[in-house]
């Protein structure tokens, strides 16, 4: 029987998750010293000595700003999330946010606990006040939805139902996610035209370079008087001064978003919530699973699905033997891997060779057992990143 694989856990992992890890392959530990995987929620990596031994590095949630992906993938080492998986909590706290901006929940409830229930003009008090808190329903006003991912589209889908026009952007949308999104959804070509037009904005994007601050003080010019903003993706796609100002200045209506921050914290306008997105036993479980699932793919059989720095490549097991490589995306490494394993005397018998960026993933069956120089000869072709030998057990 082969070695069991070693993984390392940096944070607490839904036990369901854990247990798609089988305990007679699979020794799962938080204090694992030489691990072939790790897997992580929110724990801080950067500054982490990762240990070469890694091989795959698991994130049970979407975001991956946590872990050095960069120097990950120098090593050939995929880095998995899961996306999707925490969808409809943060679809119901977007809609939770709306209702908290629209209806004046925050500052209702603040003044209702303001209140001395041994006042005997309390019920007075209550009457008298509630004016200050009237707000609007949702149903007529329309939704901007930035980024038309998982989330986003469940976002889209839940304002229709409740009777909003919705509008959305987003200039990479995947062929499933528009198979997935409501008919009803108007498209715009524009995060200008996003905020010209809607009364809501929401934002559902990755912190990249290309989204870093995209709302700006620029953008917030176009914003229709009294919008409101709302933003359960990243910190760093908004630039915190410019939404700022565009309260003060009565041009957005109120900020809500799940970062608090020195600079947003205990603005009248502003309602921040502690990272809730994703924090609900349903999610974690659901983020927990669809990773470990994953690790296990890949560590047993070398398949890559929702890796952020490795192209997708699944190959259905065609022979016993199996050696995956990563690599640079240059040219002839196809070329030179093959005839490695030609002058071995090894028959290829299924081969799926795919890139991304400058990734480059390999899965090669053959009709024979391979030998340790043979992995060797492989691995010292200028340019490959990681190989590894993937035989099943007989």
């Amino acid at each position: 029987m082969a070695d069991p694989f070693n993984i390392l856990i940096l944070n607490q992992i839904s036990q369901n998750g854990l247990k798609r890890l089988p305990a007679e392959r699979y020794h799962v530990s938080k204090d694992a010293i030489q691990p072939d995987a790790i897997m992580v929620r929110s724990a801080d990596m950067h500054s982490m000595d990762i240990p070469q031994s890694v091989r795959a590095i698991g994130r049970a949630g979407a975001g991956t700003n946590n872990i050095p992906v960069k120097a990950m993938s120098a090593r050939g080492v995929p880095v998995f999330n899961a996306p999707g998986a925490n969808a409809n909590a943060v679809k119901e706290l977007v809609l939770a946010g709306m209702l908290l901006a629209a209806r004046n929940i925050g500052g209702a409830m603040k003044f209702v606990s303001s209140l001395d229930p041994r006042d005997p003009t309390m019920e007075k008090k209550v009457e008298d006040g509630k004016k200050n808190f009237a707000g609007y329903e949702l149903a007529g006003h329309t939704l901007g939805v930035i980024g038309l991912g998982k989330i986003g589209c469940l976002v889209a889908d839940v304002a229709i139902k409740l009777g909003m026009n919705v509008l959305g952007y987003d200039p990479e949308i995947t062929v499933d996610a528009a198979w997935s999104l409501p008919s009803q959804v108007r498209k715009a070509n524009s995060v200008s035209e996003v905020l010209k037009n809607a009364n809501f904005v929401s934002m559902h994007v990755p912190l990249v370079d290309a989204t870093r601050k995209m709302i700006n003080a620029e953008m917030l010019g176009h914003a229709r008087h009294g919008a409101v903003l709302l933003n359960f993706s990243r910190e760093g796609v908004v630039d915190e001064a410019a939404v700022l100002a565009a309260l003060e200045a009565k041009k957005l209506g109120a900020y809500v978003c799940d970062f608090p921050s020195t600079h947003v914290n205990n603005h009248p306008h502003v309602i921040a919530l502690p990272h809730l997105g994703a924090s609900t036993r349903e999610a974690e479980e659901n983020c927990a699973v669809m990773v470990a699932d994953q690790l296990r793919e890949y560590l047993e059989h070398g398949n890559v699905q929702n890796a952020v720095n490795f192209p997708s490549v699944v190959m259905p097991r065609e022979s016993n033997f199996r050696i995956a490589v990563a690599n640079s995306n240059v040219p002839n490494m196809v070329g030179q891997i093959s005839t490695t394993m030609a002058n071995a005397g090894l028959n290829i018998h299924n081969m799926v060779n795919k890139s991304r960026g400058e990734m480059a993933y390999t899965l090669v069956d053959v009709d024979s057992q391979v030998k340790q120089s043979v992995i060797d000869a492989i691995a010292s072709i200028a340019g490959v990143l990681a190989v590894r030998y993937l035989p099943l057990e007989s």
